[in-house]
């Protein structure tokens, strides 16, 4: 393993941004039309927003500008996501937000004085352009909270330092933590975020294992007071925000956008971290003794099942298992993996200053672009997977909506991902006979689809209620008081099972969905819902592949329990919750019956 810089990369492993702008002079025109656009709206609008016709008159403009400043965005973002460290990116990144900031001050009249009017002129706009509902509807919700609109254009004008924490956590992050060689055995090994996180995490060898745990989260100690100002600037931005609006609370702050209510976002946390645990104990004890080891650790707990089994795949390969284990998706569906992989959407190379994990960006207009650090390890395919689900879904929901209307609730943006998840599963377990490679493919369900989301990203958001409520009692937080509140978290979920040891309080660090509002739990509430319809796809319910394609094609005309509603799921409830829950379980189950039938004919 060894870290490369993004020169010495092989371009078909990387994305195209050219679809987005073919050069940098054309990206640089393009922001000169943006500014004549914003310009020639506030001298067409401006004092005119006083009727029915204004109001169109002012989402329609509002419309072509989105549609402007999106590739422009999207541009600047990817391209210092995948290089942290080149100047010219972060220039232009940091150019970007200064932009945004710029038109959102310019245009703040344009909420404000749609919020001014009558809430009849409204609906009338409404009834004459149903193409706009949605905008309108959202406009309606914010009317309450909506501030003089001097304080809205001074705090538009605020909008690039509002996401300073963001950026300065990305560059604390992948740019000045450098991390050194680890040793084991009097041998060197390189070490990354990227590396720590694709391989050294699931290293099978327990003893480099838990030495590259130890090297990394040495670093990360390091860096917390620094992380911890700037998480604590960003709460408290959000705090400040969420009073002066006279929201009761930041979480009916965060939450309005997402569509849902305190009780659906408290029960995904209280019942999984309650109901679950018992299950993902089992799970770690069959880790613990298929491994031999003397204890389960946390530094232990994403390492495969079988220490003697690991697929290995090459990106080629990856695109066979896609279009053969999304087939069920359709004709449409297969054709948007075949362009992913041909016109390079995705960026597969794994070097120096690229953001670690897996995103997907979804530029309306454009097409999707991918980002993972490709390892060659099987468990890629479902990595890979997940993040084309969240191309399919805007594949099909930008082409069928318009720009208001194609993005759905954050409460819903993650179950077309894990949806793929449990089709690619399904699809391997069916195509083997082999009681070894289903275990693995069962163990890496859980290993890489329910732990990572049921479990690593619901406990975050455990660990960011705690935080929140600190914060709206009127408190502030640092670096020993989120280490001890991820620890807490840690040890109440995995009690004696699992021994929690030293740098595993430190994993608050390591997530960028923090700066992001409460996305952290949205990953167990999306795949509560995809293992639902997944389940009826898998026992042979023939209308249910039409009605999720329906269902993505909907994007965010309808809240997450309509969309629901029309999968089939009944979210209103707490069952589908519990049923996925015990699905869980049950899957547990078949490991450890795999397990005794393996280990008998050995």
């Amino acid at each position: 393993m060894s870290t490369v810089k993004r020169n010495d990369v092989t371009l078909q492993e990387t994305w195209n941004l050219q679809d987005l702008f073919t050069t940098e002079e054309a990206y640089t025109d393009a922001i000169a039309d943006l500014k004549a656009i914003v310009d020639e709206a506030v001298t067409s609008l401006a004092g005119k927003i006083t009727d029915v016709d204004g109001a169109i008159k002012a989402i329609e403009a509002t419309e072509k500008i989105r549609e402007k400043m999106i590739p422009i965005g999207t541009y600047a973002n990817l391209a210092i996501s995948v290089e942290q460290t080149n100047t010219e990116n972060q220039l232009r990144s940091a150019g970007f937000g200064s932009l945004a900031a710029a038109i959102a001050t310019k245009l703040s009249f344009v909420t404000s004085d749609l919020l001014a009017l009558d809430e009849g002129v409204l609906k009338k706009a409404q009834n004459l352009m149903p193409e706009y509902k949605n905008f309108i509807d959202k406009l309606l919700v914010q009317k309450p909270h909506q501030l003089h609109p001097q304080a809205e254009k001074a705090l538009a004008a605020f909008g690039a330092t509002f996401n300073a924490p963001y950026e300065l956590y990305n560059t604390t992050k992948l740019v000045d933590m450098q991390f050194p060689d680890f040793e084991v055995n009097g041998k060197s090994y390189p070490m990354s975020y990227n590396l720590f996180e694709g391989d050294w995490e699931l290293e099978t060898d327990t003893e480099k294992r838990r030495a590259a745990f130890d090297a990394f989260s040495s670093k990360l100690r390091d860096y917390q007071h620094t992380t911890a100002k700037t998480y604590n600037t960003h709460i408290q931005m959000e705090k400040t925000e969420a009073d002066l609006r006279g929201y009761e609370s930041i979480f009916d702050s965060l939450l309005q956008d997402q569509q849902v209510d305190r009780s659906m976002y408290d029960r995904q946390i209280d019942l999984i971290t309650s109901e679950l645990a018992p299950h993902m104990r089992r799970y770690a004890k069959l880790v613990q003794k298929t491994h031999n080891l003397d204890s389960m650790t946390f530094a232990d707990l994403k390492i495969s099942l079988d220490p003697t089994y690991e697929p290995t795949i090459t990106i080629e390969e990856s695109r066979k298992y896609m279009k053969d284990g999304l087939a069920i998706m359709g004709e449409d569906y297969a054709h948007m993996l075949d362009r992913s992989f041909d016109e390079r959407w995705i960026d597969f190379a794994q070097n120096a200053g690229k953001s670690t994990g897996a995103f997907c960006s979804s530029p309306y207009g454009v097409h999707p672009y991918i980002l993972i650090s490709w390892t060659s390890r099987m468990n890629e395919v479902f990595v890979l997977a997940h993040e084309l689900g969240h191309a399919g879904h805007f594949y099909l929901a930008n082409d069928a909506q318009n720009i208001f209307n194609a993005r759905p609730s954050l409460y819903f943006i993650e179950a077309p991902s894990t949806m793929n998840e449990m089709l690619m599963a399904n699809y391997l377990l069916k195509n083997s006979t082999d009681a070894r490679f289903k275990r693995w493919v069962i163990s890496t369900i859980i290993s890489r689809t329910y732990y990572h989301n049921f479990v690593t990203h619901l406990l975050e958001a455990a660990y960011q209620r705690k935080v929140y409520e600190m914060i709206d009692a009127g408190g502030t937080v640092n670096a020993p008081k989120l280490n001890e509140l991820k620890r807490e978290v840690l040890e109440a979920f995995w009690g004696d099972t699992v021994e929690i040891n030293e740098g595993a309080e430190l994993t608050w660090m390591r997530q960028p969905h923090y700066y992001m509002g409460l996305y952290p739990y949205t990953y167990s509430a999306g795949l509560t819902i995809s293992t639902q319809v997944y389940r009826r796809i898998s026992s042979g319910d023939e209308s249910a592949v039409a009605e999720w394609i329906e269902v993505l094609k909907a994007g965010g005309t309808k809240t997450p329990l309509e969309l629901a509603q029309m999968a089939g799921v009944d979210i209103s409830t707490e069952q589908p919750l519990r049923d996925t829950i015990a699905f869980i379980g049950e899957l547990i189950t078949q490991l450890e019956e795999l397990t005794v039938e393996i280990e008998a004919k050995i």
